[in-house]
């Protein structure tokens, strides 16, 4: 006998519309664990395209998870292709999962907890506890001109050097500096 026929009893499928209701969603209290591709310092998650524009996966039902799940948790190992490749990066280059939908981000390398914390804090935290050890430093650093530079001081940015990273991987094939 196939595995899947002794599930058969004990499964129910839903359509999409049952199954992703952000009502239920709630009420049911889940924890929603979805994958990333890169997560910025400030906590917002891309979760489909690749350098911001080569499309990996579809969004599917996360977002719906993400928005109405008791905690919301996205996870992905601190880096990609040999290292070459930082999943935290100073600015996510697309974003799917705003920063105020992402509660938990986890890496290999611990976990930052989000919750009710400042742009400011979650940075901090995401740096310190998810970024690999190799980013770290340069994170930091990009975080302390952001904080001196910027236009403005709710959510330190600096476009142009953010987004940098990525084009350092696309002209040399990794972000390192």
């Amino acid at each position: 006998m196939p595995t899947w026929v002794a599930y058969r009893d004990r499964m129910i499928l839903r359509p999409q519309e049952i199954s992703n209701h952000p009502e239920l969603i709630r009420r049911l209290g889940c924890l929603a664990m979805n994958g990333l591709i890169e997560a910025d310092i400030y906590g917002n998650v891309n979760s489909t395209h690749i350098m911001g524009s080569r499309i990996q996966n579809g969004i599917g039902g996360s977002g719906d998870f993400a928005r109405n799940a008791y905690v919301s948790i996205f996870m992905t190992s601190s880096t990609a292709k040999n290292d070459d490749v930082s999943a935290i990066v100073p600015q996510a280059s697309h974003v799917d999962h705003i920063s105020q939908d992402v509660q938990v981000l986890v890496t290999e390398q611990d976990l930052a907890d989000l919750r009710g914390l400042s742009p400011k804090q979650r940075a901090a935290v995401v740096v310190e506890n998810c970024a690999h050890p190799d980013y770290r430093s340069a994170l930091a650093d990009y975080y302390r001109h952001a904080r001196a530079g910027s236009y403005g001081q709710q959510t330190p940015m600096l476009p142009g050097e953010a987004l940098s990273w990525h084009q350092r991987f696309l002209d040399t094939g990794t972000m390192r500096m």
